[in-house]
């Protein structure tokens, strides 16, 4: 497919827009899997972290999951409302916030392990394509990293 050349805001010429569009896509079969375990997207992505590494800060959380602290403290609040998370002063600097899961929250790792199994099962993509675009996507984000906000 040929792009068009002549006009710069045609829709097929955008990157953004399919991007935009996986990324809505890919919530909707997300949500009903995820509604099983009680957890929203954005907060199974807190939970990835965690299983991995725990306890964090809610500013190294922001800066894995590419989300500000307006953003991220009311959705910690709201799992540590449902006892997947506990939010402790940093004893040694009080101005960190340290996010530890939850034996609760520890319990669902086991549940959650079946999600991207669920979630492939339901994509006509071959695993070397998904890596590939894994890939890209990442590097991506790395580029967008360097661009400061409000420029080009």
């Amino acid at each position: 497919m040929t792009l068009p050349d002549s006009d710069p805001l045609d829709l097929d010429r955008q990157v953004c827009f399919p991007l935009y569009a996986a990324s809505n896509l890919l919530n909707r079969l997300y949500r009903p899997i995820l509604a099983e375990l009680g957890l929203t997207y954005p907060q199974y992505l807190v939970m990835l972290v965690l299983w991995k590494h725990t306890p964090q800060t809610v500013g190294s959380l922001g800066d894995m999951l590419h989300l500000d602290s307006g953003t991220l403290t009311p959705l910690l609040k709201r799992m540590e409302k449902a006892g997947l998370i506990s939010r402790t002063r940093d004893a040694t600097d009080e101005r960190r916030v340290l996010i530890d899961v939850t034996p609760t929250g520890r319990d669902l790792k086991s549940a959650a392990a079946r999600v991207p199994e669920m979630l492939g099962a339901g994509l006509d993509i071959d695993t070397e394509s998904i890596i590939e675009l894994r890939s890209r996507v990442r590097a991506l984000v790395t580029a967008l990293k360097g661009v400061p906000v409000g420029e080009s």
